[in-house]
């Protein structure tokens, strides 16, 4: 039994907004003592949270399709973690969930926000970083955006950038299920040749050792009927200019944009859209919250029967947060980023 009354919870807060890439100097750390939960409530020990490009954007003042992080708030992140004390009836002392828990070592979360925290028990057996990729936000965003706004028909030609990311993988796996030819961008050797030999892909362009537009013409000589946007920027550019009439595509992030000091570049090739009576269209993942258990129990099966991998870079220890979140904007992390914040 925890005695929650010795717990100390030591948590990073947003000190300032960055310009640019983010530093140490953008947060606070921060200690305050562990509360036992009130009526209805339930505390969670941080085991792993999920570091995400969106976090960039969450850190910035203005409209987006979720408020900011406010000055002096924990940073916000989706996380796994283990029950130590619940007054609610559904989870037990010693059950894994996932959750909203925040850049912390403990998160307390009143029985008013259980349902707005996305609250869910999860399995152990299939990995608990599994639940913060392929069975996770990440998962659902890439089966999502794929499925719903890409609508892959099989023979499809499929292009998915950052293809070795989190996203990404999800991605070329599923689309290769439902029958399709895949191609990835990804940068490195040793990325491009994992997203081929280990996860299946048809083909993928390493954007760091020549020519994207080159790669897309070589590997793509019937055109992107699916091109599947993680990056934004340039590539975004080059894929415009080979996809075909009624292309699908699927806006979800444009990591390369979102340190800039200067305003987001948009494609200057969009007009392709209208010559191929294409469509692009962007996928936010809360849409789709009260189908995740469908996308989850679908992943689920093939993850069982191994015919998909689920591949997480692990950092350590809350305390190098500010470092091991740069890894995102350099393309250092190799497959989902997670940080471990305590043993299970």
């Amino acid at each position: 039994m925890t005695a929650i009354a010795s717990l100390i919870n030591h948590q990073v807060r947003l000190a300032a907004r960055p310009t640019g890439l983010p530093t140490r100097a953008n947060w606070n750390f921060t200690t305050e003592p562990v509360a036992e939960p009130g009526s209805g409530g339930v505390l969670i020990k941080t085991l792993y949270l999920s570091l995400d490009p969106a976090m960039r954007g969450w850190m910035n003042e203005g409209k987006s399709y979720i408020p900011p992080v406010e000055i002096g708030a924990v940073m916000r992140a989706g996380g796994i973690g283990k029950v130590i004390a619940s007054h609610d009836p559904a989870f037990a002392v010693g059950d894994y969930v996932n959750a909203g828990l925040d850049v912390q070592e403990y998160c307390l979360i009143p029985e008013a926000q259980i349902k707005r925290s996305g609250m869910f028990k999860i399995d152990a057996r299939l990995g608990l970083t599994t639940w913060l990729n392929v069975l996770g936000m990440p998962g659902m965003t890439g089966y999502f955006g794929l499925m719903d706004v890409g609508q892959p028909k099989a023979g499809d030609t499929v292009v998915v950038s950052g293809a070795a990311g989190a996203v990404g993988q999800t991605v070329g796996q599923i689309a290769k299920l439902k029958g399709c030819r895949v191609v990835g961008i990804a940068g490195g050797k040793a990325k491009c040749d994992w997203v081929v030999n280990e996860l299946g892909f048809d083909a993928c362009i390493d954007y760091k050792a020549g020519d994207v537009k080159a790669g897309l013409k070589e590997h793509c000589p019937k055109g992107v009927d699916i091109y599947f946007d993680n990056v934004g920027g340039d590539i975004l550019d080059a894929v415009l200019t080979r996809i075909t009439r009624g292309a699908r595509i699927i806006i979800c992030g444009a990591i390369s944009q979102y340190n800039n000091t200067t305003p987001v570049k948009g494609p200057a090739n969009y007009l392709s859209l209208l010559v191929n009576r294409a469509r692009m269209e962007g996928i936010v993942v809360f849409d789709y919250a009260d189908r995740y258990p469908l996308a989850i129990a679908e992943m689920a099966g093939y993850l069982k029967d191994g015919k998909m991998k689920s591949r997480e870079d692990v950092a350590q220890g809350l305390e190098n947060f500010p470092e091991t979140l740069l890894k995102l904007f350099n393309g250092e992390n190799f497959g989902k980023l997670v940080l471990q914040v305590a043993k299970e």
